[in-house]
């Protein structure tokens, strides 16, 4: 059973750092793109930054240059350090893995609050 577990949210100060981890257990065929997204409160989900099998990223406007997505392939994991948070950043943040195979596999979410 594939499962993806994210960790790293906690409560920080605006302008601030933290680093989400995303770890997959199972075994994930022909996986095409791994990505971060996240729910504000009172918002719709939106994409943080994701990264393709070949390398290609992307970022969001709201976090690119502030953002750095990356992947340990032998860890089967995702990062997403986070850098110079400001409060409109808080929100849960999920994990995403998507194949080929049209199927999309998500983490529970973690929970990053900015105060200011």
């Amino acid at each position: 059973q594939v499962q993806l577990v994210e960790s790293g949210g906690d409560v920080v100060q605006a302008g601030g750092s933290r680093r989400l981890s995303c770890a997959a257990s199972g075994r994930i065929f022909g996986i095409n793109v791994r990505g971060w997204y996240r729910q504000a409160p009172g918002k719709q989900r939106e994409l943080g930054a994701d990264i393709t099998s070949g390398g290609r990223i992307k970022y969001a406007d709201s976090v690119k240059g502030r953002c750095t997505i990356s992947r340990d392939n032998a860890k089967n994991t995702v990062y997403l350090q986070m850098n110079s948070l400001k409060p409109e950043d808080t929100a849960v943040y999920s994990c995403t893995y998507s194949t080929e195979y049209d199927r999309d596999y998500w983490g529970q979410g973690t929970p990053v609050t900015v105060s200011s």
